[in-house]
C-alpha cells in the first residue's frame, strides 16, 4: 500500500512510518519535556549521525503484531510499551507521526529481560499473514516471501538496543517519522 501527502495542488507519495528508538541519559526524557524543542532539534538538526539513533524501518506494526497479537489501534498489551510506552514528551509535538514516547531506565530494565526471553522461534509461530492483512497491519507486506526474516532481523534490532540501554542505565525514547 502507498501512502500520499497532499500538498496544496500536488500529490506525492510518502516513503512511509518509520519507527525510531533513541537511547538516552536517565536525565534526557525531564530536559525533553521541559523543552520538547530540544528532542526536536536533536533528531532533525543534528549534521552529524546520532550514534544513539536506531531505526526500525517500517517494521515496527509487524513486530507488535508478533509480540501482541494485536494491531496499533487495539493495541494494549504490556509488550506494546516498547515503542508506544504511552508516556510522551510533549503530546502537542509531532516528530513525523505523533509525539515521542519514552521508558525510564528501570522500565528499559523490565522490558529489555521481557525481550531476552523471546526467541525466534516463538515470533515465528505467532506470524499469521492471513490475520495481519485482514488488520492491515502496517506496512501490509505480509503475504511477501521475506516478511518474516524482516520482522525477525529487526526484533533483534529492538533487542539490541533495550540491551544495550539497559546495561548503561539509559532511558530509551520512541517515535515514528
Amino acid at each position: 500500500m502507498t501512502y500520499f501527502c497532499f500538498i496544496s495542488d500536488k500529490t506525492i507519495p510518502v516513503m512511509g512510518m518509520i519507527a525510531n528508538l533513541l537511547r538516552v541519559t536517565n536525565a534526557e526524557p525531564e530536559t525533553y519535556i521541559s523543552n520538547s524543542a530540544l528532542l526536536e532539534e536533536r533528531i532533525y538538526e543534528n549534521e552529524e549521525e546520532d550514534l544513539m539513533l536506531t531505526d526500525i524501518d517500517k517494521s515496527w506494526e509487524g513486530i507488535l503484531f508478533l509480540l501482541t497479537g494485536q494491531n496499533l489501534e487495539k493495541l494494549d498489551h504490556p509488550l506494546g510499551r516498547v515503542l508506544f510506552s504511552g508516556r510522551v514528551i510533549d503530546e502537542n509535538q509531532d516528530l513525523g507521526y505523533g509525539p515521542g514516547h519514552y521508558l525510564t531506565p528501570k522500565e528499559v530494565g523490565e522490558m529489555s529481560g521481557a525481550l531476552a526471553g523471546i526467541t525466534k522461534e516463538e515470533l515465528t509461530q505467532r506470524l499469521d499473514s492471513p490475520r495481519m492483512t485482514e488488520l492491515a497491519i502496517y506496512p501490509e507486506i505480509w503475504a511477501e516471501e521475506n516478511a518474516l526474516g524482516y520482522l525477525l532481523d529487526y526484533f533483534e534490532v529492538i533487542q539490541t538496543v533495550y540491551a544495550t540501554a539497559a546495561k548503561n542505565n539509559e532511558a530509551v525514547i520512541t517515535f515514528l517519522n
